[in-house]
C-alpha cells in the first residue's frame, strides 16, 4: 500500500533550467538502440553522474540481442526497467531477472564482468541505466550488486495524486532504497497528474537534472518537452525545485541529483578512474583475466 503525504515542502527560491539536451540516438551492447542522455561532454557539469542512457522500444529487433559479457570498473550502474524484462549475470556469482518497475544496483568496484540480456521477444522495453562514479577511495573496493523489485521499492502518493518511486536517497521523509554517504545521490521517478505540482529540496551544492519521459514539464517557467534532460541551474541561493504538469496530461519524468565530487574523471570505455595509468591498469587486469570468468 502506497502512503499518501502532504507535499508541504516549501521551496523559497526555485532552480531555473540552465539548459534542455535532447540526448544522441546511438548503439550499444550487441546492436541495442538507445537515446544517450548524459553524454561524456556533461560528465563534469552533472558530477557524480557519469552517463545515462534511455532505452525504448516496441521493436524487438532494436533492443533483443541485449548486452552481452562486458566488463567495469570505478563507478556503480543503476537500471531502473520501467517495462519489460532483463536478465544479469555477472562474474560475481549474482543473477537477477528485472521486471516491470524494478531496479539493479550494481557497484562495480575493482571490476566485474556481465550481461542483460532481454527476457522477452515482443512487446515493449522501456528504461534507464544511470552510471554514479565512485570517490576514488571506494574505486578498489569488492563488487556489491543487489536487485529490488517494483513492490520492494518506497514510494508515496501526494494528495494531489502525485505519486513518486525514490529509488536512491529521501524525498518527503521517505528514504529510499538506497542510499550513498558521500555522493549522496536522490533518484525519484515522478508521476503527475494533469497540472498537478510538486516540490523536492535540493542542497545547493548538489548537481541535478529532470528527464521527461511521458508528457511536458514546466519547471521555473521552462517548458521541458519529453525526451528532454534539463540540467538544472546551480544556484547557492536556491533551495530546490518546483516541477508542474502539462495541463492536459499526466507527466512522468525521474529527478536526479547528487552532491559532486569534484576529483578527475578518466574514462576508457566501461573503466571510469582517475588516471590514465589507472585506466591502463584496468585494461591489463582484464586482459589477465582479473575482473572473473565471461559469463553468458
Amino acid at each position: 500500500m502506497t502512503n499518501i503525504v502532504k507535499n508541504d515542502v516549501v521551496v523559497a527560491q526555485p532552480r531555473k533550467v540552465e539548459f534542455l539536451y535532447a540526448g544522441v540516438e546511438t548503439q550499444d551492447g550487441a546492436g541495442v538502440k538507445l537515446t544517450r542522455v548524459l553524454t561524456h561532454q556533461l560528465q563534469e557539469r552533472l558530477d557524480p553522474y557519469l552517463m545515462l542512457d534511455n532505452f525504448k522500444s516496441d521493436n524487438p529487433d532494436d533492443y533483443i540481442a541485449g548486452f552481452p559479457s562486458h566488463p567495469h570498473r570505478g563507478f556503480e550502474t543503476i537500471t531502473y526497467m520501467i517495462t519489460g524484462r532483463m536478465r544479469h549475470r555477472d562474474s560475481a556469482g549474482h543473477e537477477g531477472l528485472l521486471q516491470n518497475g524494478g531496479v539493479q544496483w550494481m557497484t562495480a568496484a575493482k571490476g566485474v564482468i556481465h550481461s542483460e540480456i532481454p527476457e522477452q521477444e515482443d512487446g515493449e522495453m522501456d528504461g534507464f541505466q544511470l552510471w554514479l562514479n565512485l570517490p576514488a577511495k571506494d574505486k578498489m573496493k569488492d563488487p556489491w550488486y543487489k536487485d529490488f523489485q517494483n513492490a520492494d521499492l518506497p514510494k508515496f502518493e501526494t494528495e494531489n495524486g502525485t505519486k513518486v518511486t525514490v529509488i536512491a536517497g529521501e524525498s518527503n521523509g521517505v528514504q529510499g532504497a538506497v542510499t550513498r554517504e558521500i555522493t549522496e545521490p536522490n533518484y525519484l521517478d515522478i508521476h503527475l497528474p494533469a497540472g498537478a505540482t510538486f516540490s523536492h529540496k535540493i542542497p545547493a551544492n548538489h548537481n541535478g537534472f529532470v528527464f521527461v519521459y511521458k508528457g511536458s514539464a514546466n519547471i521555473a517557467g521552462q517548458n521541458v518537452p519529453i525526451k528532454n534532460m534539463a540540467i538544472l541551474k546551480n544556484d547557492a541561493n536556491a533551495d530546490g525545485i518546483v516541477v508542474e504538469a502539462d495541463k492536459n496530461e499526466e507527466t512522468k519524468l525521474i529527478l536526479v541529483t547528487g552532491r559532486p565530487l569534484k576529483e578527475p574523471i578518466v574514462q576508457y570505455g566501461p573503466f571510469v578512474m582517475n588516471s590514465e595509468q589507472e585506466i591502463i591498469q584496468a585494461m591489463r587486469d582484464y586482459q589477465r583475466g582479473q575482473f572473473g570468468e565471461n559469463v553468458a
